[in-house]
């Protein structure tokens, strides 16, 4: 573990009304002493206040900026270490002056991450925790958010650390008859070891059961809006944004690449794409546009397939109709306003292979029902109560199937009477696979790496 002293601006650059410049380790104190001067100059700055003054270049004595200052003493602080935090006025000149001031001083540039790596070094979060951070700052949806302060108060870890506390408890008095062979365990207790083997793995699995929704919190649906040119997609984009994003004419081809945004629906961030109309054109330009609108199907989490219900079924409709079979999506029949209904009964009997909804985008008819089918496509029973465990996390959800899986070897081998030396393979295999999640066994490496993505000064 480093004990040098890190700086970082923690907040974004840019125009504010406050931005903050963080320091941790053992010289935070003193290199702020160097470049704070309190207004009131008898009083020594308070510990856990803030504290007015400026921050001058004690070099030069020329004054940097009017700030407010915390002292922050370890152990009672987010690395559990020395942290002084300047708060100054929000723009990039008196944040990077200030973080240029604090570097001369012998502070060093923290590296992404490294605030929250050393809160895990140091025992104030687990890995899964430290993880659940960043998932705060990207969330998108107010869902998103709470699903990630659940995982820092640490409700996935305290689920995860009762199952090892069982393990261990298994493996305690297996390893007690593998040391004292005459002390054989009783048919009951086998029974009862074998039952809590089955119960542990019945919460795996319920905890397992909860990974794609929680991927689809955390990240999002990659949602990509397709249809023949001039069919309403660009007006359903703005309908659903509640804004003229995106441009909308008579003209068709008049969306040539790629739009992208994300949009709330009822909780869930939708990474909703705007594409161009697919359709056989020789324009140049406009030819990538829908080449790119193709290659995104295959990666898209959710298609929502726009259809004239004025022009009816085309030949591009029947083409865009085949490249969506086995994906998840919703078909959207458009401009019913223009039509009879015996045209919209028509065209819905053509359309076997998804959900169905009729609209009229132009006029805001259907928006709000295709909210609630987004919805209940991705969350039957509605989105699940935060208060829940729920795995958000893809390295999390490998981990607990690698442990699922070892637990199910432990209670074959149980079951078919194996020595119990092999048995104990398992489950110490069980008990590290889950051990991943909260850091406690894994390589270097990976957790650098998870770091890594972190922004600096977090």
């Amino acid at each position: 573990m480093r004990e040098d002293t890190i700086s970082a601006i923690s907040t974004s650059l840019g125009e504010g009304g406050i931005g903050i410049v963080r320091m941790s380790g053992k010289e935070a104190f003193s290199i702020a002493r160097k470049i704070f001067e309190k207004k009131i100059k008898k009083t020594e700055p308070e510990n856990y206040k803030l504290n007015y003054g400026n921050i001058k270049d004690p070099e030069t004595g020329k004054m940097i900026d009017e700030v407010l200052v915390s002292f922050m003493s370890a152990p009672y602080t987010y690395t559990r270490e020395d942290v002084v935090e300047i708060n100054c006025h929000g723009g990039i000149v008196p944040l990077k002056r200030i973080l240029d001031l604090t570097l001369r001083q012998g502070a060093r540039l923290a590296d992404p991450g490294e605030f929250t790596f050393r809160a895990f070094m140091n025992g104030r979060l687990d890995l899964s925790q430290a993880e659940a951070v960043i998932d705060i700052i990207r969330a998108r949806t107010e869902t998103a958010g709470e699903v990630a302060v659940s995982q820092v108060e640490g409700k996935l870890s305290q689920k995860i650390n009762l199952i090892k506390d069982e393990i261990e408890r298994i493996l305690t008095l297996i390893e007690v008859n593998i040391d004292f062979p005459e002390e054989d365990i009783e048919e009951t207790q086998q029974e009862q070891l074998t039952e809590s083997m089955k119960e542990m793995i019945e919460e795996i699995k319920q905890i397992l059961k909860t990974a794609e929704q929680g991927k689809v919190i955390r990240e999002g649906i990659k949602t990509a809006i397709i249809g023949k040119p001039n069919v309403g997609k660009s007006s359903l984009l703005n309908a659903l944004l509640k804004e003229q994003r995106a441009i909308v004419t008579e003209i068709p081809g008049t969306t040539r690449d790629l739009l992208e945004e994300v949009i709330n629906i009822k909780g869930l961030p939708l990474k909703v794409i705007d594409t161009a109309g697919i359709r056989h054109t020789s324009d140049r330009v406009e030819k990538i546009g829908v080449e790119k609108a193709q290659g995104l199907i295959s990666e898209s989490d959710l298609i929502l397939f726009i259809l004239d219900a004025h022009s009816g079924i085309e030949e591009e409709d029947r083409n865009i109709i085949e490249m969506i079979k086995g994906k998840k999506s919703i078909v959207i029949i458009n401009k019913i306003d223009l039509v009879r209904q015996e045209t919209v009964d028509h065209l819905e009997k053509e359309i076997t292979t998804a959900p169905i909804l009729k609209a009229s985008i132009k006029f805001e008819r259907g928006v709000k029902e295709l909210e609630e089918e987004i919805a209940a496509l991705f969350f039957e029973k509605g989105i699940p109560e935060v208060e829940s465990v729920l795995i958000s996390n893809t390295r999390h959800k490998v981990s607990l199937e690698k442990s699922k899986e070892f637990l199910e070897e432990a209670l074959r081998g149980m079951e078919e009477g194996l020595t119990p030396d092999l048995v104990t393979i398992d489950l110490k295999c069980s008990w590290e696979a889950l051990g991943e999640i909260t850091g406690e066994n894994l390589d270097e490496k990976i957790i650098s790496k998870i770091f890594s993505e972190f922004c600096i000064g977090k």
